[in-house]
């Protein structure tokens, strides 16, 4: 995963979790609405938004045409912050 990748803005990507510590969070899908420090919101296609927690989840983002995988638990700042966290 590039330094590149975990600095990106998140809000109105397409996103999907892989993994998750709570098994019913498996599988929810949609657009990142917004995101804090520790969680992003998913708005899913019937119109529920699910606050997910970053930590211990796996998730899979759509860019463009391209896709790509990263562990919740890299990316615990905030939005503004993470940009300077990362490349520290």
């Amino acid at each position: 995963m590039s330094k590149e990748m975990r600095a990106m803005e998140y809000i109105g990507l397409e996103a999907f979790v892989l993994k998750s510590p709570s098994k019913n969070r498996i599988g929810i899908s949609g657009k990142v609405v917004d995101e804090t420090k520790n969680t992003f919101s998913i708005e899913q296609k019937n119109g529920k938004v699910a606050r997910i927690p970053k930590k211990n989840t796996r998730f899979l983002f759509k860019k463009g045409k391209g896709k790509f995988e990263i562990d919740g638990s890299t990316i615990i700042y905030r939005p503004e912050e993470r940009t300077k966290k990362v490349f520290e």
